[in-house]
């Protein structure tokens, strides 16, 4: 392969980097793959972490020891942080989204890539020093969100099912749980091969009233002898009498919806 500019290795660096965040890249990897001598290949690196962390796009870390390398954490701006958390709330507050019921319709927003890559890094942030092995959710809106945290933490996503009639999970373990909203009984199920007994665990989802969900999530893993170490929500109903949880992150705070239809709500301390 003939030598690459410096510029042309800075821009190979980055992208990698940015494509396999949390993930510990040996300098071998690197030098191997742009033809260059390791120390050639500190230096670019160098430029690009300075980079990155002048424009909070995330840092570069440094690992030492015979597995070491260098891994990416993912970032955002604080300007653009509250840029996000300002057109999201002007977004979630279009009357064309009430529906029957004073619900939000969330869904396009939830499969809206520009806007789940962005809060996906926000809740990764926040929940990073929880060292989670898996990043669990339930079937289905949450899912590309829970995607978004475990691809920015590094870590498998694990997606509870709504019944246990999917034979190509095989054996699983399905639990009832009581919603928090409604306070009706649910089940969740989840395949006996989807995660190791002793893992931690942090539950993504789209939106959170009661917390009925997480709470049964924490008892579905409590079957596998994990452990629930952090939850994550986009929207977080903070007009909801009882919560069955307290201990969670969220980017938007939902105060209630008027019988005129009038949605009063704010970001979070994230984005402040």
């Amino acid at each position: 392969m003939e030598k690459l500019s410096r510029n042309s290795r800075v821009v190979a660096i980055t992208k990698l980097l940015m494509e396999n965040p949390n993930k510990i890249i040996g300098l071998n990897n690197f030098s191997d793959l742009l033809n260059a001598a390791k120390s050639t290949v500190s230096e670019d690196i160098v430029i690009v972490r300075e980079v990155l962390e002048k424009l909070g796009m995330g840092r570069v870390e440094t690992i030492s020891g015979a597995a070491g390398g260098i891994k990416f954490i993912n970032g955002i701006s604080d300007e653009s942080r509250e840029q996000f958390g300002e057109r999201l709330c002007e977004l979630l507050k279009e009357p064309s989204r009430i529906v029957p019921g004073n619900f939000i319709y969330m869904t396009d927003l939830m499969y809206n890539p520009q806007i789940i890559s962005k809060a996906g890094v926000i809740l990764a942030k926040a929940l990073g020093n929880q060292k989670a092995d898996y990043v669990v959710t339930v079937e289905t809106k949450g899912i590309p969100l829970a995607y978004e945290v475990a691809k920015n933490l590094g870590t498998e996503l694990v997606i509870a099912r709504r019944d246990n009639n999917k034979v190509t999970e095989g054996p699983t373990v399905t639990i009832n749980y009581v919603s928090g909203s409604s306070g009706k009984i649910q089940q969740m199920s989840l395949s006996k091969k989807s995660l190791k007994t002793g893992s931690r665990c942090i539950f993504i989802d789209d939106f959170l009233k009661g917390g009925g969900t997480a709470k049964g999530i924490q008892d579905l893993l409590n079957e596998f002898d994990s452990e629930l170490v952090g939850i994550g929500v986009l929207v977080d109903h903070i007009g909801a009498e009882k919560k069955l949880i307290d201990d969670y992150v969220s980017i938007i705070e939902l105060k209630n919806v008027d019988k005129n239809g009038v949605v009063d709500l704010k970001p979070s301390k994230l984005l402040i």
